[in-house]
């Protein structure tokens, strides 16, 4: 009856999915860690995105 509420939390983690797996791609990291991370973060969409922002590779920043 609440449908509402799923669909913002789908929404929610799928815009933070897209910026996980951008922010993955504008690391410094290997090409096969880039590939690494971003399968772990479409495979398991909420858990993978949890992983990455406390474990995962960071952007370069001049």
């Amino acid at each position: 009856m609440y449908y509402g509420y799923n669909g913002l939390f789908g929404l929610l983690v799928l815009i933070g999915d897209i910026w996980a797996i951008v922010n993955i791609f504008q690391s410094g990291a290997s090409t096969e860690r880039k590939v690494l991370w971003t399968v772990l973060v479409i495979l398991l969409p909420l858990l993978g995105f949890l992983i990455w922002l406390f474990a995962g590779p960071r952007t370069n920043s001049a």
